[in-house]
């Protein structure tokens, strides 16, 4: 059993950064995908970031060149650096991690930013 325990939301001003932190329990998670997701108040949940378990990052349009995703294989953690942080990234962050070959498919509780104008 996989749980992903997300930190480090809060409320920062345009143009200040957060960095989000997600660990993960259990076993495999050198293997697997690890994502971000957000979810502002009357929206889809969208996909931000991601890197897979060979450590390749991709981003949404939206984020590219202002977040950064690392992942730290020893310690069951992956980063999301969020950098010129604009009030529509206001949102409940969320972090998954997948595999398919090993069906996993997990989500943290989520942790909440709020970026005032």
């Amino acid at each position: 059993q996989v749980q992903l325990v997300e930190s480090g939301g809060g409320l920062v001003q345009a143009g200040g950064s957060l960095r989000l932190s997600c660990a993960a329990s259990g076993i495999l998670f050198s293997l697997s995908q690890l994502d971000w997701y957000r979810q502002a108040p009357g929206k889809q949940r969208e996909l931000v970031a991601q890197v897979t378990s060979g450590g390749t990052p991709s981003f949404a349009d939206s984020v590219k060149g202002r977040f950064t995703i690392s992942r730290d294989n020893g310690k069951n953690t992956v980063l999301l650096q969020m950098n010129s942080l604009k009030p529509d990234d206001t949102a409940v962050y969320y972090c998954n991690m997948q595999s398919v070959t090993y069906r996993i498919n997990s989500w943290g509780q989520g942790t909440r930013v709020t970026v005032s104008s």
